[in-house]
């Protein structure tokens, strides 16, 4: 496998977690609440946790400011992903993006279709590379995020996986 990988230890990095709600509070944020916990319970160091009203301004602007921090590897959005009312978290992060990553809303898709059937085609998860930081979107319930973190992310953001992942660009 060349240079590309080494073999030390699990590498953390750094994960801001923010959902996109108009009802939810710290309390009754189940999603964002896995989110910050699977992501803390693999090793990595969640930076900042935030709610959001569905907004795209009020969204831009949290994205943005961690978007800016070099502190910040990655960002996971839980919420506002889906087709109906104030759902716009896809146009609100698509302009940020420098580079979208498109096989990430088509294997989020894939690997819902396994849980879900058709209804996996109205999730809009999106994911992109900007300013160094990685940017996913994950549709809001529980289980989507379960699904986006267990099948996609836990892998894609350590270091250790092959043949690529997305840790790789940290390097520590």
């Amino acid at each position: 496998m060349g240079g590309h990988f080494d073999e030390r230890g699990f590498v953390p990095l750094n994960i801001a977690i923010l959902t996109v709600s108009d009802t939810r509070d710290e309390e009754t944020d189940k999603s964002g609440g896995y989110l910050r916990d699977a992501a803390e319970q693999a090793g990595h160091k969640v930076v900042e946790k935030a709610i959001v009203k569905d907004d795209i301004y009020q969204m831009r602007a949290i994205f943005s400011r961690w978007i800016a921090d070099p502190e910040v590897h990655a960002v996971i959005s839980t919420g506002g992903t889906g087709i109906t009312g104030r759902d716009s978290t896809p146009e609100a992060v698509a302009p940020l993006l420098e580079k979208p990553i498109e096989g990430f809303g088509e294997l989020f898709r894939a690997v819902s279709l396994e849980e879900l059937g058709p209804s996996a085609i109205q999730s809009r998860a999106i994911a992109g590379l900007t300013n160094q930081t990685l940017i996913f979107c994950l549709p809001g319930s529980t289980g989507a995020c379960r699904t986006g973190w267990e099948k996609i992310l836990a892998s894609q953001l350590d270091h250790r996986t092959r043949p690529c992942n997305f840790a790789q660009m940290f390097r520590a």
